[in-house]
């Protein structure tokens, strides 16, 4: 949620930012309920304090006189009208409220303009996309990848999107979780293990509603399947302040993850390249608003050393403004590249928030110069998610036997040097 005094003050900085982000928005419409809302409370505030100074001059009457009496009378039509106009009021705050969670964050300066995907900037690379397996396949091609990720049966149990995975590929999966967790905790990030369902008002604080009701899975009592262990940690917090001293917090999570925004349809959904349920594991922190974009940077390098040391080759994109997101100031997207698909996958964004999850979820920490509490800055990005990393490791490491070779970091994890198809 944007700062209020941003929006009565420069209300064009938030134009541009709707515009910059190739997003729908009423900012009119905003700003009209807002100086409604202002209008109606400065009317109420006065009547408060009509109302306190009758109940004062009430006070030092005797009672049953009759200017007691007339009094009295005053006192209850004004209370009826406070009563009344602060009943508007509270249906004017939750109208201005609801309006002000349809505006977008303030991207940062320096994310690029652009409207599309192919607009993003690539910022870094890593490794050489030639140096890797000639036998590279996409991987739903390989022989025998039934055998260990079945599709088929996931959707006779479930439905597309819900693959089972079966020794070897569970196995390698279990080991790609604890291999990030264990070089996340070495990196400084205290593991949690949180809850798999959140309800609304967690899910609000982080911007998934009322912005994404329909790539989340919904339970009957209005409990919410996390689309990513970004919302239970970032919500770890809410409605709380921590210590100036105690930033930057940073925490790791592994959760299987939900979401209904797989497609249908082409080679961008084939496979593992996009799922229903996936496991992931998710870097968050809380800092303070000063270093915020250097967190921001070493939270970048946290992700990007998960894929070096895997050995896969990557790109770094800076989203432009139209790709970056509803909450997000700035944000990079890692893409590790699948050698038998020919093409980068996406396996982490890693974001700066700013103050506008906090400011939701009311995170805050205490200036030790002034005493008074401020709103911190919230980061996460993927630790990593798993699929695609797995779809470029059966990709790039296929041997012409048809077995995949184990990256040397992952071996003591996996137990072998190879996944074996057979």
């Amino acid at each position: 949620m944007l700062d209020p005094k941003l929006l009565r003050e420069s209300p064009q900085t938030v134009r541009d930012a709707i515009a910059r982000k190739h997003l729908d928005a009423d900012l009119d419409g905003v700003l009209a309920l807002d100086a409604g809302w202002r209008s109606m409370l400065t009317e109420v505030e006065s009547l408060r304090s009509k109302q306190k100074a009758a109940n004062n001059e009430m006070a030092a009457l005797k009672k049953g006189t009759p200017e007691f009496l007339a009094k009295v009378q005053e006192m209850k039509a004004v209370s009826a009208e406070v009563k009344a106009r602060e009943e508007g009021l509270k249906g004017l705050e939750e109208k201005w409220q609801a309006a002000m969670m349809t505006l977008p964050n303030i991207p940062h300066s320096s994310v690029p303009d652009g409207k599309t995907p192919e607009e993003n900037v690539v910022f870094a690379t890593h490794g050489s996309i030639e140096a890797v397996s000639p036998n590279a396949l996409p991987h739903w091609e390989i022989a025998g990848f039934s055998n260990l990720i079945d599709f088929a049966r996931g959707a006779k149990v479930t439905g597309a999107g819900f693959p089972f995975l079966i020794g070897d590929a569970a196995r390698l999966s279990r080991a790609l979780l604890q291999f990030f967790l264990d070089e996340d905790g070495k990196a400084g990030y205290t593991e949690v293990s949180p809850p798999i369902f959140v309800n609304a008002a967690s899910a609000t604080a982080t911007g998934q509603l009322p912005d994404k009701e329909g790539q989340m899975y919904e339970t009957a009592d209005k409990l919410y399947a996390v689309p990513t262990a970004e919302v239970p940690l970032t919500n770890f917090f809410r409605d709380e302040i921590v210590e100036q001293d105690a930033l930057p917090i940073c925490r790791c999570a592994y959760t299987p993850c939900f979401r209904r925004e797989a497609g249908s349809y082409g080679k961008d959904v084939r496979g593992l390249n996009r799922v229903h349920q996936f496991d992931k594991v998710e870097l968050l922190k809380w800092v303070h608003p000063a270093s915020s974009y250097d967190e921001l940077d070493k939270l970048r390098a946290d992700a990007e050393r998960l894929l070096q040391k895997l050995e896969l080759p990557y790109r770094v994109l800076l989203m432009c403004g139209g790709d970056l997101g509803f909450a997000q100031s700035k944000k990079y997207d890692l893409e590790v590249w699948a050698a038998g698909q020919k093409r980068w996958l996406e396996v982490s964004s890693c974001s700066n928030f700013e103050a506008f999850q906090a400011r939701r979820a009311q995170i805050r920490f205490r200036n030790k110069e002034t005493g008074k509490p401020e709103l911190v800055h919230t980061l996460n990005g993927s630790g990593l998610a798993v699929p695609r990393v797995l779809a470029a490791l059966l990709e790039n490491n296929l041997q012409a036997d048809g077995r995949v070779k184990i990256p040397a970091a992952l071996v003591p994890y996996f137990g072998k040097e190879f996944l074996s198809f057979k």
